[in-house]
């Protein structure tokens, strides 16, 4: 009879912290939806600053206002943290053109991939050879690239409903592309942009040289999926075309900048560290809306939130703006090596890196035991159709933080629209929808007090 009223007992203590969490969950949404400040914040970063490619005057005016921000929430602590970054420059803008025959020309929209060296003189100009693969260029050997440009088309996969499963599956021609061309003497590289939609926007991206020596460095641009095609089939028309391309960037000294970090101390385990993030860089040719300005103000969000409703919470929620995601991951490296340093017991972490839309769930790294816990919080969020909680990647800038027994999650938006944005001159405000983003913040509020409620279990 003990026995049963004691399982009677936990049943009722159990049914009453769910009551709880639903009601706390709810003022979480209403706060956000009422009240936010996150479209707001993103409307200044991305209409009053603009796109903010790491070591650039607009990066340190991220830095300032943002800190000014979490400044103004009154937060326990809001600090700079020093990190030396690359600063790359673009130049003035880049030009390209298909030529059929001598004097006819059809111009395509190019642009630099991120650390590519400028074209020697007034540009290159040559023979295309195209390749689907890293491994087909390969197998062509020197004699078949030698004083080419090769010219990288395989497209994202359309049949791929997760996106950046379809993103993953084409980029590493854009960033090992011309390193492996450069060793059989390619004159330069032309890459299809990581886009599953047909339009005139390159898109930029990083890319690396890896260990080939200076001497052998070519040019590399990503060229429109719409121009990517109409190279394509005049090649095919036409396999002695020529292509001409002139880049203008350069790679300069690194310069110092700052990851941006606000917390609110634990009540009671004030040593417990839980991190929520995104990146504070963006690239150059949009103003770096969904990549990732939406996941910086949602993050900054997430400790507003709190603050307005009340919150204390049990263990240190720590928001961090991390500098240089897109073209080195310098902040990310740096905040995780301090850490480290000052043995520091960071035990949860969130990102938001995969635009401003709406928010279908999170994936969790984390092992089977830490997730099938994390499951039984599923129909907390069900109300508000964030449902699909996966094994997975959680994020570029905290996969440093990574460590045994702890666990990593990445906020997941619907994805279809990202890569039409994603790096090109598109990723701009006004394909940010107000509510959506609102969505995402308090999903992302949600997770962190659900987490610093109970913890992250064992593993």
């Amino acid at each position: 009879m003990k026995k049963i009223a004691f399982i009677l007992f936990l049943v009722v203590l159990q049914g009453l912290a769910q009551t709880k969490d639903e009601q706390q969950i709810r003022s979480i949404y209403d706060v956000a939806l009422k009240e936010g400040k996150a479209y707001h914040w993103l409307n200044y970063l991305s209409n009053q600053i603009g796109g903010r490619l790491s070591g650039s005057v607009q990066a340190q005016q991220a830095v300032d206002y943002t800190k000014a921000q979490m400044d103004a929430l009154g937060l326990d602590r809001v600090w700079l943290q020093p990190v030396m970054v690359p600063k790359w420059v673009r130049g003035t803008p880049e030009f390209a053109y298909i030529e059929t025959e001598p004097g006819v020309t059809t111009n395509v929209p190019i642009c630099a991939l991120g650390g590519s060296i400028a074209t020697a003189g007034r540009g290159v100009k040559a023979n295309v050879i195209e390749v689907h693969s890293l491994e087909e260029l390969e197998s062509l050997g020197k004699e078949k690239i030698s004083g080419k440009i090769v010219f990288f088309n395989r497209p994202m996969d359309p049949a791929l409903i997760n996106t950046f499963g379809a993103y993953s599956g084409a980029v590493d021609q854009r960033g090992g592309g011309a390193a492996v061309a450069g060793k059989y003497e390619a004159l330069g590289v032309i890459v299809r942009s990581m886009n599953l939609r047909l339009d005139d926007y390159p898109h930029a991206g990083g890319m690396s040289y890896g260990d080939l020596a200076e001497a052998e460095r070519i040019p590399a641009a990503a060229i429109s999926t719409n121009g990517a095609d109409l190279l394509s089939a005049t090649l095919k028309l036409n396999p002695d075309i020529q292509f001409f391309f002139k880049l203008n960037c350069k790679q300069l000294e690194d310069v110092e900048s700052y990851n941006v970090i606000g917390e609110i101390k634990g009540s009671t385990h004030p040593d417990e560290i839980m991190v929520v993030g995104g990146h504070l860089d963006s690239w150059d040719l949009g103003d770096g809306s969904h990549d990732d300005g939406a996941g910086c103000v949602q993050s900054m969000e997430v400790l507003r939130i709190m603050k307005e409703i009340g919150y204390k919470p049990k263990r240190t929620i720590r928001t961090v703006l991390y500098m240089n995601e897109e073209n080195g991951l310098r902040g990310g490296l740096k905040y995780a090596e301090i850490a480290k340093n000052k043995k520091e017991n960071h035990v949860f972490a969130l990102e938001s890196d995969s635009g401003g839309f709406t928010p279908r769930g999170f994936s969790f790294d984390a092992s089977d035991n830490q997730i099938n816990q994390v499951n039984d919080w599923a129909n907390l969020f069900k109300p508000y159709d964030v449902h699909l909680f996966v094994k997975g990647y959680a994020g570029a800038d905290i996969n440093p933080l990574k460590h045994d027994g702890m666990v990593l999650a990445g906020l997941r938006p619907d994805s279809q629209r990202y890569f039409d944005h994603h790096h090109a001159e598109n990723d701009t405000f006004e394909h940010v929808n107000r509510r959506e983003l609102e969505l995402g913040a308090a999903a992302m509020t949600s997770l962190m007090y659900l987490f610093d409620q109970y913890g992250t279990f064992p593993k």
